[in-house]
């Protein structure tokens, strides 16, 4: 299931994208795993002192640099984002909450779940399912997903409609990303799966590089 401005410019440490080869995580927090995906997307997971047990960051970095910060939780539940477009927040609690447990004792996860954001509520429905396969990527045994869902605004309109299949770590607890399409376009898939996982002390470990299928234009992506 994939999805404040000062932490985020912190997080840049004011240098311009085009300049920024690395960034460091903020003080009291440990710096995890980098994963170099497809689609010019690098991915970067720490966590903090201070968060509850289990929470994670992922700091997301495309051609143009630092677009999105995230933070799950033990379940992998969106608790919050700082994103160039607009800051969220899980409202909780949630009607009924992304569980990465309940993925992978019953092999399907049904949610609905409200995110605040600057332009009012986002309601989010759907489901994860496993499909039973299990994938060697770069060493990581990832197990494969399907999902479906749909985010509605505060009057009940659909505003965003998709579907994909993605990954998941039972090791990491975390989600990556796969490949999606809109319901209106099938056929038009965009795959940003994962290449490498990059680990302390191994080149290029916390990079805000991305490395793959990169060029003059960023991939569209909304978490």
């Amino acid at each position: 299931m994939m999805r404040s401005l000062t932490l985020l410019g912190a997080l840049a440490l004011a240098t311009p994208a085009a300049a920024q080869q690395s960034f460091s995580a903020p003080e009291g927090c440990t710096p995890k795993l980098t994963v170099q995906h497809k689609g010019c997307v690098v991915v970067n997971v720490w966590t903090c002192e201070a968060d509850e047990p289990g929470d994670q960051w992922l700091a997301l970095f495309g051609q143009g640099g630092l677009f999105s910060v995230q933070r799950v939780d033990r379940e992998f539940q969106w608790v919050e984002s700082f994103k160039i477009s607009g800051n969220e927040r899980l409202k909780m609690p949630a009607d009924d909450p992304a569980s990465l447990t309940e993925l992978f004792e019953a092999q399907v996860d049904t949610w609905d779940f409200t995110l605040e954001t600057e332009d009012g509520t986002e309601r989010n429905v759907g489901f994860d399912m496993l499909t039973g396969e299990t994938i060697q990527i770069d060493g990581e045994t990832l197990l494969r997903t399907e999902y479906s869902g749909q985010t509605l605004d505060a009057d009940g309109n659909v505003i965003d409609d998709g579907s994909g299949r993605q990954f998941v770590s039972q090791d990491h607890r975390l989600f990556f990303f796969g490949e999606s399409w809109d319901a209106g376009s099938p056929n038009d898939v965009t795959d940003m799966s994962p290449v490498e996982f990059v680990y302390p002390d191994e080149p290029g470990f916390f990079s805000a590089l991305p490395k793959f299928e990169c060029n003059q234009l960023d991939v569209g992506y909304r978490p």
